[in-house]
C-alpha cells in the first residue's frame, strides 16, 4: 500500500512556542464550549441558547482556521513561492475556500 502524500505531513518551518500557545489555548476553549452544549443538551434547555452556542463554537473554530491559515500562507506557502514551487499556493486557495 502507497503512502498518501498528505498524510502525517509536518511544516517545513515550526510554529513558534507562542503560537502553538495561542491556538491550544483558543482550541481548549472551543472544547470547554462543546462541552457546556452537552451539558444544555443533558440538561434539556432552551433550543435558542443551544443553538447561539453552537454559532458561537463555529466561530470560534472558524477563527482558528483562519489562524492556521494565515501561518500556512505567510511561511509554507511563501517559502514555496520563493522556490518557484506555486502547488502550495493553489492548495491553500482550496483550502480557503472550505473555511467559509
Amino acid at each position: 500500500m502507497e503512502n498518501c502524500p498528505h498524510c502525517e505531513r509536518n511544516k517545513k518551518t515550526p510554529r513558534s512556542e507562542e503560537a502553538i500557545k495561542c491556538l491550544l489555548k483558543r482550541l481548549n476553549r472551543i472544547s470547554g464550549q462543546i462541552s457546556g452544549v452537552s451539558k444544555m443538551i443533558q440538561e434539556n434547555r432552551y433550543c435558542g441558547d443551544v443553538l447561539v452556542q453552537i454559532a458561537a463554537i463555529e466561530s470560534a473554530l472558524k477563527e482558528v482556521g483562519y489562524m492556521v491559515l494565515k501561518d500556512h500562507m505567510e511561511s509554507c506557502v511563501s517559502e514555496d513561492i520563493k522556490n518557484n514551487d506555486f502547488s502550495s499556493l493553489e492548495e491553500a486557495l482550496n483550502i480557503a475556500k472550505k473555511l467559509n
